[in-house]
């Protein structure tokens, strides 16, 4: 009798480098890897190269020219959205590895648009032609790629991390490869918001780090909402710059805007006052060009008779958290390593108050952090695998999974994890819980998210596709904890972090909070160091 795919025996893999996650970050980082001379392996939860935030979207470009000026400029954009915690080295090595990387696309063949003196204009990507010149380029660089493999466990032993396991979510076959060094790609987590391309992003690398011992940074810079229309998942609050804001009746919604006045649109839904938007504000002659840098956004108002540069049309926030916000995975040095051997971390998935702050990078800085980060990780990695030599095939390495995964039976069924899943959202989408925060409505929301924690460690997964979606549900509970329990301890109002009952920054504040633990959540101050002030 001829078995399935899903009966033959596991796929086990080695190899020197091992990336999870294929958007940006992870295929710089196995890019960069592979070229330091490692044997390189990425695994996807979706399709590398499709899967993702980037994937569906254009996005702008953190790319600065090296000139004085222009770089001071570039810095100051965000260093005081962000609440003076950015780091002004951190932002010189991030310009300038995005500077050389957006030059090296144009030298592999990225189509730059030419502007008005012929240039190649690299300050945005197309999404779609981006990252299908990024798998190219992971495929050329000899990287084994397995697609629709999502990682369900870090593997490690006393040394650090040494590898992961996952299952093809295709044909249920088990994976595991073992690796010298782990490089966490995965993104942020967007809840499950239905925000475009962000439902693969449900925080599984952060809870990853944490199984492993590493920390978080940045947690309550988490609470990052997107204007869209209610109509759309199309999530570009960019092009908001150049609209008004209205009620039903036509009056104007005074305030209201995409970058401080977000929080008046919140107030206004809050009370049951629908808002409405229209890009009447963007100048004639660029209204074309807007449509050819971000063509998906117009797609939902051609297909409903809607000119958004004319007409109004309702509009709501849509949760993006921590793919917007800055919060992640915490990095102790330039190589983007975390503090457990082995175990690095870039993109999304690692914090950015680095370049950011406190405030949201928008796509730009993301866009440049990911690329920049990602190709940090990928030399510390191949440098720290190497290192390893022969010891790296021979370690006895176990899971770290919080959670019990074992033989195919479970007792987290598919309904149970939507169960949890809901109960996650019900604390982190709405504005008066996640954007407009107190004391008394985060121990709440800590509370019932404890409980919701409790049950799942109870529980088990079977090593089948519907571990994935328990892990997920582990993830995204994991996440909101780190978030909140953060949240209690900045009592303050700085970047995108809004406390209603301290609504002052408060200069004593000045530090940025780690975070970590699993069933006891931990946060401490990390000081700012002085020499890393922009001043």
């Amino acid at each position: 009798m001829n078995m399935t795919v899903a009966e033959q025996a596991r796929l086990d893999l080695e190899a020197d480098v091992l990336v999870i996650g294929g958007g940006p970050a992870g295929t710089w980082a196995a890019i960069t890897a592979a070229s330091s001379g490692a044997k390189v392996v990425l695994v996807d939860k979706g399709f590398c190269g499709t899967s993702g935030a980037t994937a569906p979207s254009g996005t702008g470009v953190w790319y600065i020219k090296p000139e004085e000026e222009l770089r001071r400029q570039a810095k100051e954009s965000r260093f005081t959205l962000g609440g003076f915690l950015a780091d002004n080295r951190w932002m010189d090595r991030v310009l300038n590895r995005t500077y050389e990387n957006m030059n090296k696309l144009g030298d592999w063949g990225f189509p730059f648009p030419l502007d008005d003196g012929g240039n190649p204009y690299r300050r945005g990507l197309q999404g779609p032609e981006y990252m299908k010149l990024m798998r190219k380029l992971v495929q050329r660089a000899g990287v084994r790629i397995l697609d629709h493999s999502p990682a369900l466990e870090l593997l490690a032993d006393d040394h650090g991390v040494g590898g992961a396991a996952g299952i093809r979510t295709q044909t249920g076959q088990e994976w595991s490869v073992r690796a010298g060094a782990v490089i966490i790609a995965t993104g942020g987590c967007a809840f499950l918001s239905k925000a475009l391309g962000c439902n693969v992003l449900t925080g599984d690398g952060y809870l990853f780090a944490a199984e492993a011992g590493a920390s978080l940074s940045g947690m309550e810079f988490s609470n990052a909402y997107a204007i869209a229309p209610t109509f759309s998942s199309v999530t570009k609050t960019a092009y908001y710059k150049w609209a008004s804001f209205y009620y039903e009746d036509g009056s104007v919604v005074e305030g209201a805007g995409s970058q401080r006045g977000r929080s008046i649109i919140a107030r206004n839904l809050l009370a049951g006052r629908q808002v409405y938007a229209s890009l009447d504000q963007a100048p004639e002659d660029i209204r074309p060009l807007l449509r050819i840098g971000q063509t998906n956004f117009f797609l939902p108002f051609d297909r409903m008779g809607i000119d958004p540069f004319k007409d109004k049309f309702p509009v709501t926030l849509r949760l993006e958290g921590t793919v917007r916000g800055t919060g992640g995975i915490h990095i102790t040095d330039e190589s983007c390593a975390t503090a457990v051997p082995g175990l690095y971390a870039a993109g999304d998935a690692a914090t950015r108050q680095l370049i950011c702050g406190g405030f949201t990078g928008g796509g730009s800085h993301n866009a440049a952090w990911a690329m920049s980060s990602g190709s940090f990780a990928g030399e510390g990695a191949a440098k720290h695998a190497q290192s390893l030599g022969a010891k790296s095939g021979t370690r006895v390495l176990k899971g770290l999974s919080s959670s019990v995964i074992a033989g195919k039976q479970g007792s987290q069924t598919a309904a149970k994890s939507a169960e949890f899943v809901r109960g996650v959202q019900a604390e982190v989408m709405p504005y008066d819980r996640n954007l407009f925060r107190t004391e008394q409505g985060l121990q709440g929301s800590i509370e019932r998210l404890d409980g919701i924690w409790s049950e799942i460690r109870n529980g088990s997964a079977g090593r089948t596709v519907e571990a994935v979606k328990a892990r997920e549900a582990a993830a995204m509970t994991a996440t909101a904890r780190w978030m909140y329990n953060t949240a209690l301890q900045r009592t303050e109002t700085r970047g995108m972090h809004k406390r209603e009952d301290f609504p002052q920054l408060d200069g004593s504040q000045h530090y940025r909070l780690l975070s970590g633990g699993l069933d006891r959540i931990w946060v401490r101050a990390e000081k700012v160091e002085k020499e890393a002030a922009l001043h």
